[in-house]
Parts: C-alpha cells; structure tokens; sequence
C-alpha cells in the first residue's frame, strides 16, 4: 500500500511514525508513507497555503491551488473511478466535518492499493476541494484539533496494522475491540479466545497470578477452553453495556449473548 499525507507541517510526522507497527511494516515493504510539504506547491515568495473565507468569519482557510498541484502529479485514478469503486485508491481530507472514523472504515481501506490524506489546517479547507478532488472526508471523533496531522497518523497506524503480514499474529487483529464478525461464545469450539464481534475487548491478565491481594480470575488458570471463552464473551458484553452500550444495536447478538445481557442487567440493577 502506499499512503501520502499532504500536510504543512512534514516534521510531525517523523515522530509518530518511526515506531512500532508502522515501522516495522514500512521497513517490511508492506507499506510506502511518503509526507508531502504542502508550502512547495505555492506560487508567491511568501509560501501563502491558506487565505480569509469570502463572506466574512473568524479564521483561515486552506487554499485549493497548493492542494490540486501537491495531487495532480501523483497519477491517482479520477474522483469519478474512486467514487465508482472501480480504483482502489482514496483520497480523504481530514475534518471535523467529516464520516466517523471506525475500524470498519480502516478495514475498508487497508484493502486499497492507495490512500491519500489531505490535512485539513486553521477552519479548514477550501470547499472545492471536497467537491472536485477528494471522495470522502474523515474525522477521528467528535471534538476539534488545531490540524489534520494526529488524524491522519492515527489512521496510517489504524490500517497499517490490518495489512497482511503487519502483525506478527493476525488472528490478535480479529479479535480486538470494535472488530466487527461473529462472535457467538460457542461457535468454534473449544478455543478459548473469541472475536469482538463489534463489542469492546475482553480484559486480559498476565503474571503473577496474585499481585498484592489482587487475583487474576480462577476460571482463566483452570485450564477450561470453554469456560474461558463463554466469561470472556460475557465480560465483553458486561464492558461494552458499561463504557459504550451505543455499540449494541450495531453488534448481531445470538440467544445466549442476549441471555447474558440480561443477566448482566438485572445482577446491575439488583446492585443499584
């Protein structure tokens, strides 16, 4: 895959993606990030990106022309083919305003041969922009950053991770938060890990098994596959109707996970 990032602050980027998962992946092959400085496609000695917003307000705004030359000559498909699907490429701008970024939408895109992400800076980007060059807008959540740069690394980092061969084990990548697959506590046997299915992880402990009067959970040291993987299932049910119960209208649910919620919501209001 390869990922360009448009960005008027390159050196940010020489941090968050020297480490870890990224690295490893881009040293590997699996991934090509080249950052592109969004000041070497200006045309006034000054190196001006951004300009008011006609019609008035607070704020700056990106200028369209540095942005169209920085993309014209990276040979992408054209917005129409990207729209169509018939190109594996995408072309994002990274906005507040934009689709919520999940990690179905990282699974989508770590199908593709090419992403571009267009760091949105000041109150944005010009329109036109959206309009006639990028396919889609993404935001990372809810709230509102100074620049598209932690956004656009988080989602370098969130679909590295899912190419084949990233993670040395990548059965871990089907079985995290917000994964979304079935995920029935008896649907592959004895194995004692299960996937999110759309639900929040299950907690995991390691050594020592006691840790100042802290115990791990007997029924993880007793050796039953089974046992394991239906208390797992039932505390990725009991975390996700705690932290995040938005996630369940969205997660498909057989008879014992809908069983467990129950159980779970009268043991918590009986507590209450």
């Amino acid at each position: 895959m390869k990922a360009d990032i448009v960005t008027i602050f390159p050196d940010f980027f020489r941090g968050p993606l020297d480490y870890g998962i990224t690295r490893r992946a881009t040293e590997m092959g699996l991934v090509k990030i080249e950052v592109h400085d969004l000041r070497h496609y200006t045309r006034d000695k000054h190196r001006t990106v951004d300009d008011r917003p006609f019609g008035g307000g607070e704020g700056m705004v990106l200028k369209p022309e540095p942005i169209f030359d920085c993309l014209e000559p990276l040979g992408l498909a054209s917005r129409e083919q990207r729209l169509a699907g018939t190109a594996r490429e995408s072309v994002i701008v990274l906005s507040a305003q934009g689709e919520r970024f999940t990690q179905q939408v990282a699974t989508e895109l770590s199908t593709l041969d090419r992403i571009v992400l267009i760091c949105g800076r000041y109150e944005g980007v010009d329109e036109r922009v959206s309009e006639f060059l990028s396919d889609r807008e993404l935001s990372i959540g809810d709230y509102v950053l100074s620049g598209g740069e932690l956004g656009a690394a988080v989602i370098v980092e969130a679909v590295t991770r899912l190419l084949p061969g990233a993670v040395g084990n990548e059965a871990s990548t089907r079985q995290e938060s917000f994964t979304s697959q079935s995920a029935d506590a008896d649907a592959d046997g004895p194995d004692s890990t299960c996937g999110s299915g759309g639900l929040l992880d299950y907690p995991h402990y390691t050594r020592p098994a006691e840790f100042r009067g802290m115990n791990v959970p007997e029924v993880l040291i007793n050796g039953n596959h089974l046992e394991i993987r239906r208390w797992r299932r039932e505390q990725a049910l009991k975390k996700t109707l705690r932290n995040r119960p938005d996630l369940l209208k969205d997660v498909t649910l057989g008879d014992a996970d809908r069983q467990t919620l129950e159980r779970i919501k009268r043991s918590s209001s009986s507590s209450s």
